[in-house]
């Protein structure tokens, strides 16, 4: 495991990273830029010694239990894999809570109260929305905060590409992932039953309001390096593994709205 620490103020200590175990490293890149993705193209190029690589462009992420076992078991299945594991927001929210009243405090009492060190799928308690239009496992990635393939495959296509300087890295994200679906050889794998769950941590976008997402500054950006907007590539996925008790009743909702969207997007045009 390494943490890659994209030149902070106040950077991770050495020794606490050290702290889980002889796997774990830390790597401070040295960087003015907002953006991370130098920092995790250069830890992959040099500090990677596997074959494969999982990559999580944001540290704000708790995985469920069984996401390594099956992203090993799917990388060894496929010759050309891209093993994808579905994000999900965490924090049980009402649609008339006031605007704000969910933060770091409210997600640590739900945390806390779930006990899901004890049992890690019990996360899956703690989610009401799919947090974006992709509908979970069953619908249509645009992007994955987390995923597997062969270390050569990355060096390949470049990893992230670097003109995407935004803070956050703006679309660099979905870029990779657009590009990764449009190679015909890539063999495009969603692991059922898994996920990573968001972490409320006041980031550029994803706990932004409305009013003040940067969406539009993001897809400007992408256009002058794209010169055409972003759009997501409807390629369905082999779907790897099964479900658990914990995660049936979101499973049963992404099916639902998810499988709707692709009989929607398999309508001829009127």
């Amino acid at each position: 495991v390494i943490a890659v620490d994209n030149g902070s103020s106040q950077p991770l200590e050495e020794n606490f990273v050290r702290s889980f175990g002889p796997e774990f490293r830390h790597r401070l890149f040295q960087t003015t830029s907002p953006s991370p993705v130098e920092a995790i193209n250069d830890a992959v190029a040099n500090d990677a010694r596997g074959d494969y690589v999982m990559v999580m462009i944001d540290g704000a992420q708790i995985l469920s239990p069984g996401v390594l076992n099956l992203a090993d078991k799917a990388m060894r299945a496929f010759d050309d894999p891209f093993v994808c594991a579905t994000s999900f927001p965490l924090g049980i929210r009402k649609k008339d809570d006031p605007p704000g009243s969910y933060d770091r405090s409210v997600e640590d009492q739900q945390l806390a109260a779930a006990k899901w060190e004890e049992e890690g799928y019990r996360l899956f308690r703690l989610i009401s929305s799919f947090g974006d239009d992709a509908y979970g496992w069953f619908g249509c990635f645009y992007e994955s905060c987390c995923v597997c393939l062969k270390r050569s495959t990355w060096l390949e296509v470049g990893g992230f590409d670097v003109r995407f300087q935004s803070p956050g890295a703006g679309l660099a994200s979905p870029d990779f992932f657009r590009r990764m679906l449009q190679r015909p050889r890539t063999d495009f794998v969603v692991l059922l039953g898994e996920a990573t769950f968001h972490q409320f941590h006041g980031g550029v976008a994803s706990n932004a309001d409305l009013s003040q997402h940067p969406w539009q500054r993001f897809e400007e950006e992408y256009i002058r390096i794209r010169g055409e907007k972003f759009e997501r590539v409807a390629r369905p996925p082999t779907y790897f593994g099964g479900f658990n008790p914990q995660s049936i009743r979101i499973a049963e909702r992404s099916a639902q709205q998810g499988l709707a969207w692709w009989r929607a997007a398999a309508q001829p045009p009127k």
